[in-house]
């Protein structure tokens, strides 16, 4: 029970109204929101409720369905879960997102694995030597307070990955009540570069981009298809770009070093030397025939013969898409991760994003993106850079206790971070986790979570569709384990230790979520209701929807800093470049021991349950090397052994390795499968956002004498499954993959 004592005499003293709506996640621009004659817990009192027990709505052999938010990627698309006697069986999307409107993709669909994976951590478990000793959340909260005392605030670091609502709402109190400013938010892979661009050109990180305005979409390596931004909410646009607009199909090029999902669908497919995606964006400019201004003198010397000499691309390739840009507007040009991981890859993004103001596509197929009205719950977006920073401060001996919520760096950090061995010099470590990760296996206490369909939450999505939306997330079931907890719960216990006088009204994270909810109901849309219809009414919804202000985009044009650096000359130790890729089930790893994903054939190569180098095969044929061999791929930092796979859709100077796998811990159905390129990833920067540069790295490839039949479900080389051949192969020499379809 909540009543108008216990918010007045908090700390000795009246507990500001201001100071509460901060507790509850409404601070900033949200106090404003908040108009007189909403239901206030100052006004009377409130009954919070614990959400012990879902209702009986259990009938044998009929369905129920429940709303709720997918958790593994961060686009935020909406769910539907389908439940029968108690137990989830099948996830679909939620019609009523406006990111998603009603369809998942499969890693999502695999989210159900991830709730019943076996190897999840089940209870407390405190580190006794090498082994962990399971231990009650009594004691495992007591040895947190202990192990505090005495530390200083510049001495407690937290590493989390994404996060928004009222999560973030409750660690940014936590570390308040800590003293500390020390949360570091790392994604292994961030388009934190593109953001920076977006921001100089844009005024803004992450605008609206709008495809389905689209007449012709130039993307540089953004795989809009498959990992890029909102996936399952591009696919729904590229569909209407498909369609056409005025009656025009769009037309789709795609320029990067290595195929993806989106370049496969692509009408006309460049292949680009690596690093070179800001002249190409340059070469076009230039082509497009700017006659005067700075942009005029800053593409002067990229004509044609010099652009088709650094980037490989054809000479009156460059013509056709200066061509087709002018006949066909508006256009939309896209940066994605592989005009991004180099030294200079914001000047690459900037490049690209010039173009895009060169052909007046800003304010029409980009906008300008809604903003989200309470500025502590809005998302905050990882960085690789992040990781780097808490990583110099562990060698440096500067953090006495580590906080790491559900992420991995142990595996996602590059070999010469010694992140391991760094963070074995914080005195404690805490990991909150699912399972027993690289990471986890080094920390000294660690923290079991609820799967996402356990678990309360609210989330914003960094890149929102039309409005602002507030995704609620709520358990389609009972926990399957019983010493699991809610990242929610876990945090609000936390905070309890330092300012218990705040926070003593809620007996647990739904009475925190519920309160907050309704604290501030007029504010989201639902003055007037009576707060059962409401907060059940915001459930059955699965989202809040909200109006946010759309401000303006910048229309500047700045050239500074633009003028890219030439190719690298071949090293003839390292002659190749290596591309980590970045793969729609696997994205950096987290989902590796999810089998739906490891069977889930890769789009390009059909590939399943292992790691492979793909390779052209003219270069292939240059090394004496076929499909199938075991080959060592050595850079400065280290080396991996792995099958080729040969593929025509990538540079002849580069080889590709994707990401993911290769994991030494996290269960059975991750451990032992392939090998992770981060391993062998040098450890090089982007010039002006301190990002790690991940295409940077160059290798060398030797055989090993060994060989493999290649398991994918296009069957062995040559296309032949049971003695049948399936798959019609031609020669490259027979195929031209920049020509359109």
């Amino acid at each position: 029970m909540i009543d108008s004592d216990s918010v007045k005499n908090l700390a000795g003293h009246p507990f500001d109204r201001r100071d509460f709506l901060k507790v509850l996640g409404w601070g900033g621009a949200a106090a404003a929101l908040s108009g007189c004659g909403n239901t206030s817990i100052e006004d009377g009192k409130e009954t919070v409720v614990s959400y012990v027990e879902a209702k009986d709505y259990v009938i044998p052999g009929v369905a129920v369905y429940f709303n709720s938010t997918c958790a593994q990627c961060d686009a935020g698309c909406s769910i539907t879960g389908k439940i029968r006697e108690g137990r989830v069986l099948k996830l679909e999307g939620n019609p009523e997102s406006p990111i998603n409107k009603g369809k998942l993709c499969g890693l999502g669909q695999a989210a159900v694995q991830h709730h019943y994976n076996p190897d999840r951590v089940r209870e407390p478990l405190l580190r006794k030597g090498d082994k962990g000793e399971a231990i009650s959340w009594e004691k495992a909260y007591a040895l947190i307070n202990e192990k505090l005392a005495g530390v200083k605030g510049e001495e407690i670091a937290l590493l989390s990955g994404d996060v928004s609502g009222h999560q973030k709402v409750l660690l940014g109190n936590y570390m308040d009540s800590l003293g500390s400013k020390n949360h570091f938010v790392y994604e292994a892979v961030s388009p934190a570069v593109v953001r920076a661009a977006n921001l100089k050109f844009y005024g803004v990180e992450m605008p609206r981009y709008r495809i389905d305005k689209a007449k012709v979409v130039l993307s540089f390596g953004a795989d809009f298809l498959g990992t890029w931004v909102s996936p399952v909410h591009f696919a729904q646009q590229y569909a209407a770009f498909r369609k056409g607009v005025d009656g025009q199909r769009g037309v789709l090029i795609q320029a990067e070093s290595k195929m993806t999902l989106t370049g496969a669908n692509a009408d006309r497919w460049l292949a680009v030397r690596p690093g070179t995606e800001g002249i190409l964006a340059l070469g076009i400019i230039n082509a497009l025939g700017v006659s005067t201004g700075d942009v005029a003198e800053l593409v002067k010397d990229y004509d044609k013969a010099r652009v088709s000499r650094d980037t490989g691309v054809e000479p009156s390739n460059i013509d056709k898409i200066a061509a087709l840009l002018k006949l066909r507007s508006p256009s939309l040009v896209l940066a994605g991760g592989a005009a991004e991981g180099y030294v200079h890859g914001m000047q690459n993004a900037a490049a690209i994003n010039l173009l895009n103001q060169v052909l007046g596509n800003v304010g029409k197929t980009i906008e300008a993106p809604v903003s989200v009205p309470f500025p502590q719950m809005a998302p905050s977006k990882g960085r690789t850079a992040a990781l780097k920073d808490l990583n110099d401060g562990l060698a440096a001996g500067k953090y006495k206790v580590l906080f790491n919520v559900a992420t991995n760096p142990v595996f996602t950090a590059p070999a010469s971070y010694k992140f391991r061995d760094n963070m074995a010099k914080a005195g404690f470590k805490v990991a909150f986790a699912h399972y027993l990760d690289e990471t986890a296996l080094q920390a000294d206490l660690v923290l079991p979570l609820d799967s996402e369909m356990e678990d309360w939450g609210t989330h914003v999505p960094e890149y929102l569709a039309d409005t602002v939306q507030i995704n609620i997330q709520q358990p389609l079931m009972e926990r399957l384990h019983a010493n699991t907890r809610g990242m929610g719960d876990i945090l609000l216990a936390l905070v309890k230790q330092r300012r218990a006088e705040e926070y003593k009204a809620f007996d647990d994270y739904y009475g925190y979520l519920r309160s907050a909810v309704l604290q501030n109901k007029a504010a989201l849309g639902g003055a007037g209701s009576d707060d059962d219809t409401f907060w059940n009414d915001t459930l059955s919804n699965g989202i809040v929807k909200l109006s946010g202000a759309s401000g303006a985009l910048s229309l500047k044009v700045d050239v500074s800093g633009l003028k890219l650096p030439a190719p690298k000359e071949i090293d003839e130790q390292y002659p190749m470049n290596l591309i980590p890729a970045v793969t729609s089930n696997l994205r950096d790893g987290r989902h590796t021991n999810q089998p739906w994903i490891q069977e889930s054939p890769d789009p390009l190569t059909t590939i399943v349950w292992d790691s492979w180098v793909e390779m052209h095969p003219k270069m292939a044929l240059q090394l004496g090397i076929v499909e199938g061999d075991i080959v060592k791929v050595t850079s400065k930092t280290g080396s991996v052994s792995a099958q080729v796979y040969l593929f025509p859709g990538i540079y002849p100077d580069a080889v590709s390795i994707p990401i993911g796998r290769g994991h030494d811990a996290m269960g059975r159905y991750a451990k032992g499968y392939g090998v992770n390129p981060f391993e062998i990833m040098d450890a090089v920067f982007e010039s002006a956002t301190g990002e790690l540069a991940m295409h940077e790295t160059r290798v060398n490839i030797t055989k090993t004498g060994q060989r493999v039949i290649v398991v994918k479900d296009e069957g062995p080389a040559g296309g032949r499954q049971m003695g049948r051949k399936i798959a019609a192969r031609v020669s490259t020499d027979q195929v031209d993959l920049s020509k359109e379809v």
